[in-house]
């Protein structure tokens, strides 16, 4: 049975309940985080659990446990479901309002939900043969380092993708790429490997971080940068990375062959180092 952690409770997945009046479900007024597990193990929890402070901070949303909570409500809810892979969703909301106002009360209790799936691994299909992309404008508000849960944006533009044929989009603000609908984008020319920097424009992911940094142990030139839209379209690679799906090379850009149409050499080669490097950072850090 998958079970759910609902306002300090346990209870069946589906059997989950939210009072109407919450916050989240009448305003979005929600951020939310996932940590993927390999081996029973929560991987890379402290910079996870550090962004979710910074969206609960940027929302003015109060923290409902300490570090020490989180890690055990994480660890009990991996310890309470049979998969040695898994993927953990926690979502925090301002709380149950009786009166429905844009203004929040300042004595909102906050709602927390918790569970956690099976992380299966990325389809061999797609190691292989790739993923295509659109680019799509970025309609999405200017807070998106804030992991919220108002996500109808995110929704429409992988509509978008779809209804073009696509995998997914990647998105342009002011002739910039800032990120892919549920990931950040990497880009490969020649040696070098480029990533749009940290702002407001877009979420720091996790897997970004480390790949940056095993893209400087493997000897790459590694840029944090503004990428237009035109390198883009001329990268020999593309990447979009997350955190349950580690890194996709990205085959089709609208209609157009990414470098030879194929997964390249250079995410060959990172996709093995960053697998290595996930094992000696939960070693590491005892996760």
């Amino acid at each position: 049975m998958q079970l759910a952690w609902l306002n300090g409770e346990w209870t069946p997945l589906e059997a989950a309940r939210i009072s109407p009046l919450d916050r989240g479900f009448l305003f979005g007024d929600g951020v939310y985080e996932v940590i993927p597990v390999y081996r029973r193990r929560l991987f890379a929890f402290g910079p996870h659990l550090e962004r979710l402070k910074h969206s609960l901070g940027a929302t003015g949303i109060a923290n409902p446990h300490t570090d020490e909570e989180w890690r055990r409500l994480c660890e009990t809810l991996i310890e309470r479901h049979p998969w040695d892979d898994q993927f953990i969703y926690l979502q925090v909301t301002r709380g149950v309002q009786p009166k429905r106002d844009h203004l929040p009360d300042d004595c909102l209790v906050p709602t927390v939900f918790a569970y956690t799936s099976e992380l299966k691994p990325v389809d061999e299909a797609i190691l292989k043969k790739g993923i295509r992309c659109i680019t799509a404008e970025d309609i999405r508000w200017q807070r998106c380092d804030i992991k919220a849960i108002t996500l109808l944006p995110n929704v429409m533009l992988k509509m978008q993708a779809r209804a073009a044929g696509a995998d997914d989009a990647i998105l342009i603000r002011n002739g910039l790429v800032s990120e892919g609908t549920a990931s950040n984008v990497m880009i490969v020319e020649g040696d070098r490997l480029s990533t749009p920097p940290l702002d407001h424009a877009l979420l720091g992911g996790i897997t970004r971080q480390i790949l940056l940094q095993v893209a400087r142990e493997a000897g790459l030139e590694v840029r944090e940068e503004a990428i237009t839209e035109k390198r883009l379209a001329q990268a020999d690679e593309i990447w979009l990375t997350s955190s349950t799906k580690e890194a996709l090379p990205v085959v089709v850009l609208n209609g157009e062959p990414v470098g030879t149409g194929i997964p390249g050499p250079i995410w060959q080669r990172l996709r093995q180092a960053f697998h290595a490097a996930r094992e000696q950072w939960m070693e590491q850090n005892h996760e």
